[in-house]
């Protein structure tokens, strides 16, 4: 295999033309698994497209709160597309080798993409937080601008991070194994190929985890904190149920996202405890279900979104009947 060369501050780079994705080859029954990620995939492209196009031409949901689910559904999208496709060519079509750029590439998208998933669930909470706790002064201070910059700045500082990131994996040398070990190329996994010294990578690794999760789940937590202390002060045991009922499936998304992502990264990444195996099959399922669950268990019950979303499928299920029993209505009898 050959190398290409550059030189950077005097030292030598070596860039090899593209790493090996080895993750799933030892797993028995991968293709039942991977049968499995295709209907999540399925089930994530209709149901999160589904809820885009209700919020966008719907324009009396056109406010900051569904702002807020619209940008959580179009990242779910994202999420599953820059992983599952490629997982399933990787390991059914048997075609594991990803080009040096191509690799960086998938990497800057995986991280961006689990960056903005993880900032739209502080957003959603951020909206919880001004609803519960400022009732009166909700539409005030949430507003559509406001919100809007909310989402602007979380797409501009995830997308900045994760690219510088990514682009101080350019000064690793690689120059002997060029085998990763995970589903895609992992940033973890990459920089510990290298040959010369990763301390900065690291570094950035871990700030990025901290930046990424530690921080909007923290975020999450004081929300509720403070959501619980409002609502415990309420009078009425009505209104502290119904307040606290708009929180359940929230809770159930950050739940399901975090729990598993904080766990992996912690023992896998700085513990170094995880059996590599079960790394690759936890952070899979743990970065592919939750674009899948989200628009079920929060979006679509949401009370204006499924009610439209059922419009909407009563409308094209009438349109379908029509059309079949229009010809035979025009059908005309000869004698």
């Amino acid at each position: 295999m050959s190398f290409l060369r550059t030189v950077l501050n005097d030292s030598l780079i070596i860039h090899p033309p593209g790493f090996y994705i080895i993750g799933f080859e030892t797993f028995p029954f991968i293709s039942v698994y991977f049968i499995f990620l295709s209907f999540v995939y399925g089930v994530t492209v209709l149901f999160n497209s589904l809820v885009i196009y209700v919020i966008a031409f719907n324009h009396i949901l056109h406010t900051p709160k569904f702002l807020a689910v619209i940008n959580l559904a179009v990242i779910d999208l994202f999420l599953n597309t820059c992983t599952i496709p490629s997982m399933i060519k990787t390991f059914l079509v048997k075609d594991n080798f990803v080009p040096f750029n191509l690799c960086l590439l998938q990497m800057f998208v995986y991280y961006s993409v689990v960056s903005l998933e993880s900032f739209a669930l502080a957003i959603l909470a951020y909206d919880r937080l001004i609803a519960i706790c400022l009732p009166l002064r909700h539409n005030s201070v949430n507003t559509l601008r406001r919100m809007s910059c909310i989402v602007g700045l979380t797409w501009s500082f995830a997308l900045g991070v994760t690219a510088f990131s990514t682009g101080i994996m350019t000064r690793l040398s690689f120059c002997s194994s060029v085998k990763v070990f995970s589903y895609f190329c992992d940033y973890a996994p990459v920089f510990r190929l290298a040959c010369n010294d990763y301390s900065m990578q690291w570094s950035a690794a871990s700030f990025l985890t901290v930046m990424i999760l530690v921080g909007p789940f923290s975020f999450i937590l004081l929300s509720y904190v403070t959501i619980l202390v409002t609502v415990f002060k309420m009078k009425s045991l009505d209104s502290r149920i119904k307040a606290l009922s708009t929180c359940i499936e929230h809770i159930i998304l950050v739940a399901v996202f975090y729990i598993p992502l904080i766990t992996i990264f912690t023992i896998g990444f700085y513990l170094r405890l995880i059996d590599p195996d079960q790394r690759v099959l936890s952070l899979s399922m743990a970065s592919c279900i939750p674009p899948c669950v989200n628009p079920i268990v929060y979006s679509l019950k949401t009370k204006e979104i499924k009610v439209r979303a059922l419009a909407l499928v009563r409308k094209n299920l009438t349109g379908t009947d029509q059309r079949q029993s229009k010809p035979c209505r025009n059908v005309k009898m000869f004698v």
